[in-house]
């Protein structure tokens, strides 16, 4: 085939053979080959991937008046066809490679990236350490032999978050705005100077929704948007934008957080180091603070104990506790692999656990999952080999 001919003309032959041969190794490994649809339903992509990805996708109406999108990532249309099939629910491991579909700046809109994906192992701590090291597989197949490892654990946070003695409405929030930093940070003064000082224009709004009946409250807030016209504000449809001002109200109505729980927050955020290291931390924080996160910290350690058995130098893996990668669904386990070369070039490998996405697609019941995705076109800008 051909340049002009080839569905990734922006790569060479010799890229295209490359990243055809590290998906064929994935088949290898035991993960099935899979060509999801680039054409999907909106509606997934804009309520549970995160403000980044809802701002930069492409989208289109059909003629039945449905909301559609080029995919801007792999996962979810992975995850859908997999719900889709009969192993639905069952351990099934999946590999892809195929073109998303996001605005970018500096780059193409169009661009090529290789996916794996793991659902419904029980043993997380074996399958999160399998896909990092099935990422580092990915970066030495392109020369790139010692790439930066970056971890998180969104888990982490939301065990700590739970264990504080917060209204219902601040914890959703709080753990939704982890993945994205001035939120959370604007988050933690709120809740410290209270709910006395500035108040948006629509206060009287929420005040008269405050205490409602959930039910009749979001119906009225819905009809009050489709009477002035509204069908979408900045991609969120008219329901999510009904449930932000509900949230809003609850979140109003909530207590002050005190001043020691927020510097406990922000002692957590600082905790960073090697994993053994990082988890010494922690346990100080909870021994100290009088609460435990022992199951996300068990996790945490067992996964480290995977890592090391795969021959992963553990010593080399930068934790931090307030690392997050931007997307909505992620509930575990969050990497990203960098060319330390080309350090602000972006990850060439990134992923992690997002165990409840699937129920949040219409999954009867939780599904464990996880998963990575390989920018192709990032490491063929800069082969090693």
């Amino acid at each position: 085939m051909d340049a002009q001919s080839s569905p990734f003309p922006s790569l060479d032959p010799d890229a295209r053979g490359r990243a055809g041969a590290l998906v064929a190794g994935y088949e290898r490994a035991g993960y099935r080959r899979l060509t999801p649809a680039v054409l999907q339903p909106a509606e997934p992509f804009l309520d549970l991937s995160g403000e980044d990805i809802r701002m930069r996708m492409y989208t289109t109406t059909a003629p039945d008046g449905s909301e559609c999108c080029l995919r801007p990532d792999l996962t979810i249309p992975v995850s859908r066809d997999y719900l889709a099939s009969p192993d639905a629910g069952k351990a099934q491991g999946y590999c892809c490679l195929g073109p998303v579909f996001r605005h970018r700046d500096n780059g193409p809109a169009e661009f090529l990236q290789a996916g794996v994906e793991s659902f419904g192992r029980t043993d997380k701590a074996a399958a999160d350490a399998e896909m990092l090291a099935l990422g580092l597989e990915a970066t030495a197949h392109y020369g790139v032999t010692a790439p930066v490892i970056q971890i998180g654990d969104v888990a982490l946070f939301a065990a700590l978050i739970a264990a504080l003695d917060l209204p219902p409405a601040w914890k959703r929030r709080l753990i939704k705005d982890f993945n994205r930093k001035s939120n959370l940070a604007q988050d933690l003064d709120r809740l410290v100077i209270g709910s006395n000082g500035n108040q948006p224009d629509y206060r009287g709004v929420l005040a008269a929704l405050s205490g409602a009946d959930p039910k009749g409250a979001h119906a009225l807030v819905t009809d009050l948007l489709s009477i002035a016209g509204i069908n979408a504000v900045g991609g969120r449809s008219v329901a999510e934008i009904a449930e932000r001002f509900l949230e809003q109200s609850a979140l109003g109505a909530s207590s002050k957080l005190p001043r020691e729980q927020r510097a406990m927050i922000e002692r957590f955020l600082s905790i960073s180091g090697d994993p053994d290291s990082a988890a010494a931390q922690l346990r100080a924080l909870a021994s100290d603070a009088g609460f435990t996160v022992t199951p996300a910290l068990d996790l945490f350690e067992s996964r480290t104990g995977f890592l090391a058995a795969r021959g992963v130098d553990v010593s080399r893996i930068r934790f931090s506790t307030a690392f997050s990668r931007g997307f909505d669904y992620y509930s575990g386990l969050v990497f990203e692999l960098t060319d330390p070369a080309a350090p602000d070039a972006g990850p060439l490998v990134a992923g992690g656990r997002y165990d409840d996405l699937l129920t949040r697609l219409g999954a009867p019941a939780p599904i464990p999952a996880v998963g990575l995705a390989v920018w192709v076109e990032r490491f063929a800008a800069g082969d090693r080999t």
